[in-house]
Parts: structure tokens; C-alpha cells; sequence
């Protein structure tokens, strides 16, 4: 499959995922999808509650999402909004995207159809590591 074919594809399975959005107190679902190093696809959306500490990003969702099925490397994640323009991740979503994949690439879309790109490295150059 193409670079090309697969951002199309998680694309799409990200704007599945949006449709399960549960965002009362924003009314900002958010959909995302994210390619594991084996070739599998996670999605998920983001999750609020009305005490916002607990919610979760739709970002975080995808990725535990994997993780809980064994998956520890993510090479790409999708994310999509229906803002004006493409939005990428929050702050603790791209510690969380660096963690499992820090060559990751991550591609945003709006409504219309506008695309953004960039590396994880470029979202977060300073990311935080344990060693």
C-alpha cells in the first residue's frame, strides 16, 4: 500500500471514529487512528467528562487502544476535527505519541479537507524521556 493509500485509509477510519465522539462540554469531537509498526489499525475518539481532568483525548484513546492489544511501536496516527483548520495533537497526546513511536509520523484533517503533516519530532523536539 502506498504512503499515499494508507494516510487515506487511516483517515478514514479516524472520521469512523469521530462519530463515536462523546464531547457535551466542547462540542469538539475529535476522531484518530493510528498504524502500528505491524501493520494493524487502532482508532478511537475522544471521551469528556464533566469533571475535564478525567476526560480523554481521542489521540490517547487509539494508542491505549493498541497497546492493550500488545502493540508497543505506532508509525503514523490520523487525526481529524471539523474545526477551521487541521488540528494536531494536544501536549499529552504527543508525549504519549513519542513514547510508542518516536519516528512516528502524524497527519491532521478538517471537514473541508484541509491536511497538515509532521514528524512527532517536530510536534514535540523537546519530548520528555526517562533514562
Amino acid at each position: 500500500m502506498s504512503e499515499r493509500a494508507t494516510e487515506d485509509t487511516l483517515l478514514a477510519e479516524a472520521w469512523r471514529a469521530r462519530e463515536a465522539a462523546y464531547a457535551p462540554y466542547s462540542n469538539f469531537p475529535v476522531g484518530a487512528a493510528v498504524l502500528t509498526a505491524s501493520g494493524q489499525i487502532f482508532s478511537g475518539a475522544n471521551v469528556e467528562n464533566a469533571s475535564y481532568g478525567l476526560s480523554i483525548c481521542a489521540e490517547r484513546t487509539a494508542i491505549f487502544a493498541a497497546v492493550n492489544a500488545g502493540e508497543r511501536r505506532i508509525q503514523a496516527i490520523a487525526v481529524v476535527t471539523a474545526a477551521a483548520t487541521a488540528t494536531p495533537p494536544c501536549g499529552a497526546c504527543r508525549q504519549v505519541i513519542w513514547e510508542f513511536g518516536r519516528d512516528a509520523w502524524v497527519v491532521a484533517e478538517n471537514r473541508p479537507g484541509e491536511r497538515r503533516h509532521w514528524t512527532i519530532r517536530e510536534l514535540l523536539p523537546n519530548a520528555f524521556e526517562f533514562s
